[in-house]
């Protein structure tokens, strides 16, 4: 099944979707008519809250503007109702002139008293007339409704409205044509309504199918004649779409730059299971939410590695599932991921991914959402500054239980040289690439001596260096052998760990005045790493590759975490 499908088929399933031809948008206020055409009143219809957000109404269908001027049906926002605008609005009385011919000539012949009240106010409105106090200068820029006076149904919403909707939809279609969406004939959609809610995309909306330039088309066929997708199938998924791009809509998260939404495609009750679940599974989630939604047993058994087939047989076959990745790209969306599989072998590829990242010590706060290692990833750890691309990536690999990409592991290296921490969640991104990308059996969960590889031993004794200096000099060191040495010693070691022996038996020689049981112990731990390494060879290879440069990081995390964890303020001892 293809994502327009897909997205076709969740249309239908979509409790209180709208129908075909109307649209939910952001409604601010009801200009209120007297039947001949005067303003009765103003009703600001936005919400109390510290926003005062719009409210949303169902309304004839935002029509796609590119360049020109087209108006809506019966709504739209200031510059076109009432000629008025905030900003400067070049072209705000063309869009005014427009919104009044366009409607005067769509309501020529009726006889409805709503509709003949809208025109005899296009008819004798003039955009001098906005203004206090029948008029909030807050309603500037706002979309606006029309309501009759002494009645309470807007005049979108009345039956003659609706019935000339219809017509002018049929007027303006094309000659049937089979739709590669649903394969039934149908009038095409030469352009597809906008998809909204994608973050750092145009507030207006942006374009998922789009044929707007000559190097787009072929055999001399425009816009959306080049791929043929009935009006119908454009309504349906572009209003699904939309949707589950809402904000609370319980269908999206971010990943990176990319907007993830997400669907299941089975019975209410399983589908809305399976979305909880997924949404817990990579975006945070108070326990009292899960506990609402009553997955929270469950997700735990899931996180323990226990199969969906134990946990939730009703979800384990028969749950198509679906996640989609938008990231902005100009006035169009691109499309990061798209994976669409049974709910099992997502789980399984989740536990898969958990398994992988688990390290010990363990981060704290519980199961850390993608996000946060994403975060690890950033400059100054700025959620802004996250690579666009390996979030994407990173969350495909997830999904399909691939490989990652490897400019994780080198962004994770490049982000440890520029500062050296080498946090409980930049150990797991290590760690799991190792085992996914490397098959590296070298990799442990936790603190491993007896390892012998020559990356996580040389991890290993620079975390022991980096101690003997701060038990020789107290806590209160400005700047350790990390932040100095870190990017150089894992990177190519033969270049300082001459200085960092010579300058750890001056640091002995301190610590044998004031701690000779912790300078014991310390000797012995530090005799029992360099006894691992190859006699008779020079222990410090002049460069590490990569996987032993995750290999340095991880031995050195799980090395400097053996000290706090034993001994927060005693003489570590040795692990033999």
């Amino acid at each position: 099944m293809s994502l327009l499908a897909a997205l076709t088929r969740a249309y239908d399933r979509l409790p209180d979707a709208p129908p075909y031809g109307f649209s939910t948008e952001k409604i601010g206020f009801c200009v209120v008519l007297e039947t001949d055409g005067r303003v009765a009143e103003v009703i600001d219809l936005r919400g109390d809250d510290k926003k005062r957000s719009p409210r949303m109404l169902l309304v004839p269908q935002a029509v796609k503007r590119t360049a020109g001027i087209a108006p809506n049906f019966l709504w739209d926002k200031s510059a076109y109702v009432l000629g008025v605008t905030a900003g400067e609005g070049k072209r705000t009385a063309e869009e005014h002139a427009k919104f009044r011919e366009k409607h005067l000539d769509w309501l020529a012949d009726t006889t409805d008293p709503g509709l003949l009240a809208l025109c005899r106010f296009l008819e004798s409105w003039d955009p001098a007339s906005f203004a206090a106090p029948q008029w909030q200068d807050e309603a500037r820029d706002q979309n606006l409704v029309f309501r009759l006076s002494g009645e309470f149904t807007f005049l979108h919403d009345r039956p003659a409205a609706r019935t000339l909707w219809r017509e002018i939809g049929a007027e303006g279609a094309s000659d049937p044509q089979i739709c590669l969406v649903t394969c039934t004939p149908g009038p095409v959609a030469r352009l597809h309504p906008s998809i909204k809610g994608v973050w750092g995309a145009q507030s207006s909306g942006a374009s998922l199918i789009s044929f707007n330039l000559d190097a787009f088309t072929s055999y001399g066929h425009d816009q959306g004649d080049n791929a043929p997708v009935s009006e119908a199938a454009a309504f349906a998924y572009t209003t699904a779409l939309n949707r589950f791009l809402e904000k609370d809509s319980g269908h999206r998260i971010q990943i990176g730059d990319a907007s993830t939404v997400f669907w299941a495609d089975a019975p209410d009750d399983a589908a809305e299971e399976a979305e909880n679940l997924f949404s817990a599974f990579f975006d945070p989630a108070g326990d009292e939410k899960l506990a609402a939604a009553k997955i929270k047993d469950k997700l735990d058994a899931i996180r323990s590695g226990t199969r969906l087939t134990e946990v939730a047989p009703n979800l384990a076959q028969g749950v198509r599932f679906h996640v989609l990745g938008l990231a902005p790209n100009a006035a169009r969306l691109s499309v990061r991921f798209y994976w669409t599989s049974d709910f099992g072998t997502l789980t399984a590829h989740y536990q898969r991914y958990l398994q992988d990242t688990e390290v010990q010590p363990p981060p704290r706060d519980g199961w850390p959402p993608l996000w946060r290692y994403l975060i690890e990833l950033a400059v100054q750890g700025k959620r802004e500054n996250v690579p666009p691309l390996i979030a994407g990536e990173w969350m495909r690999a997830i999904l399909t239980g691939a490989p990652y990409p490897l400019t994780l592991l080198s962004t994770t290296l490049m982000r440890l040289r520029a500062d050296g921490e080498v946090s409980p969640l930049r150990a797991a991104i290590l760690k799991s690439i190792l085992i996914r990308n490397f098959k590296s059996k070298e990799a442990p969960v936790a603190l491993d001596p007896a390892n012998t590889n020559k990356g996580y031993m040389l991890g290993r004794l620079f975390a022991v260096y980096e101690e003997v200096q701060r038990a020789a000099l107290g806590g209160n060191v400005n700047a350790t052998i990390k932040d100095k040495f870190y990017g150089a010693a894992s990177a190519t070691p033969q270049k300082v760990y001459r200085t960092l022996d010579a300058g750890a038996q001056n640091h002995f020689s301190k610590l044998r005045k004031q701690s000779p049981g912790r300078a014991v112990n310390l000797e012995k731990l530090l005799t029992a790493i360099t006894d691992l390494m190859e006699p008779g060879n020079d222990p410090y290879p002049a460069s590490l590759t990569a996987a032993e440069q995750a290999l340095f990081g991880l031995g050195y995390y799980h090395q400097r975490s053996d000290f706090f964890r034993k001994h927060d303020d005693k003489t570590p001892e040795v692990t033999e």
